[in-house]
C-alpha cells in the first residue's frame, strides 16, 4: 500500500516509516497539519495514519476537510488521547478507525490491512447497482459506499457504513452488539463490544438528527434495531 503518515513526533514517524517499509509499503511522512493535508489531497494514498495533535491543523481538521472534499481514503487516527469523547470526535470528523498510543505495531499493521480489505471490497463491488438496502427514505448502497436520506447524500466512514448495513439487513430485528462486532470488525474478540455504541452514536448524528428521525433504536440488554420505515 501507499501510506501517508502525519505525525509530529519525528522519532515515532521514522519508526513507523521503517516498520511499514519493511512490510512492503510505500510511506510518505509529514510532520505538521498543513503539509499533511497537502500531501493527502495530492498523493493518491491507500491509507492515512493521522496523529490527532499536530502543529498547524489538527488531525480532526485534516480528516474533516478530506471528507468535505469527498475523499474516501481510509483514515486511521493515532492519538495519546484515550477518552471516549475524543474517540467519538475523531469518528465524527470522518476517521475509519482509532488507535491509542502507545500501540503495538502488530496491531497497527493488522488494522491497516483490515481497512485496505474493506476499501478494496467496496471498490470491487461499486459497479453493482442492485445491492441496495432501504428503510423508508433511508437508502444505503454498501458496495458503492453511498448513503442518502431522501435527496440528501450522507457521508459515512467505512466502519459506520458496515454498522449501518448490518442493521439495515435485518430491519425490525434486534441485533446484538457482539453480532455487529463479528460482522464489521476483523478482530472482534480483541475489542470491547461497547465500541459499537460510539459508532451508533455517530450514525445517529448523521442519518437521524439532521432530519428529525429515530431510525436506530436501542434494545436494552441486547443491542440495536433498525426501524423498518426508517424512523
Amino acid at each position: 500500500m501507499r501510506i501517508l503518515v502525519v505525525e509530529d513526533e519525528e522519532g515515532l514517524a521514522e519508526s513507523l516509516r521503517r516498520g511499514l517499509s519493511a512490510d512492503g509499503h510505500w510511506v510518505d511522512l509529514a510532520h505538521d497539519g498543513h503539509r499533511g493535508l497537502d500531501l493527502a489531497r495530492t498523493g493518491s494514498y491507500d491509507a492515512v495514519l493521522l496523529d490527532l495533535m499536530l502543529p498547524g491543523l489538527s488531525g480532526y481538521e485534516i480528516c474533516a476537510r478530506l471528507r468535505a472534499d469527498g475523499d474516501p481514503t481510509p483514515v486511521l487516527m493515532l492519538t495519546a488521547k484515550d477518552g471516549e469523547y475524543d474517540e467519538a470526535e475523531g469518528l465524527d470528523s470522518g476517521a475509519d478507525d482509532y488507535l491509542t498510543k502507545p500501540f503495538s505495531f502488530v496491531v497497527l499493521a493488522a488494522r491497516l490491512r483490515a481497512l485496505a480489505r474493506r476499501a478494496a471490497g467496496a471498490t470491487a463491488g461499486a459497479a453493482d447497482p442492485h445491492h441496495t438496502l432501504q428503510a423508508g427514505d433511508l437508502v444505503l448502497e454498501p458496495a458503492g459506499r453511498r448513503c442518502r436520506r431522501g435527496t440528501h447524500d450522507i457521508e459515512l466512514t467505512a466502519r459506520e457504513l458496515g454498522v449501518l448495513a448490518c442493521l439495515m439487513e435485518q430491519p425490525g430485528r434486534a441485533v446484538a452488539k457482539q453480532d455487529i462486532l463479528d460482522q464489521v470488525w476483523d478482530t472482534p474478540h480483541a475489542i470491547d463490544p461497547n465500541i459499537v455504541e460510539v459508532y451508533v452514536s455517530s450514525l445517529r448524528k448523521k442519518i437521524d438528527a439532521p432530519f428529525g428521525r429515530r431510525s436506530i433504536l436501542t434494545v436494552h440488554g441486547t443491542g440495536y434495531r433498525m426501524a423498518p420505515d426508517g424512523g
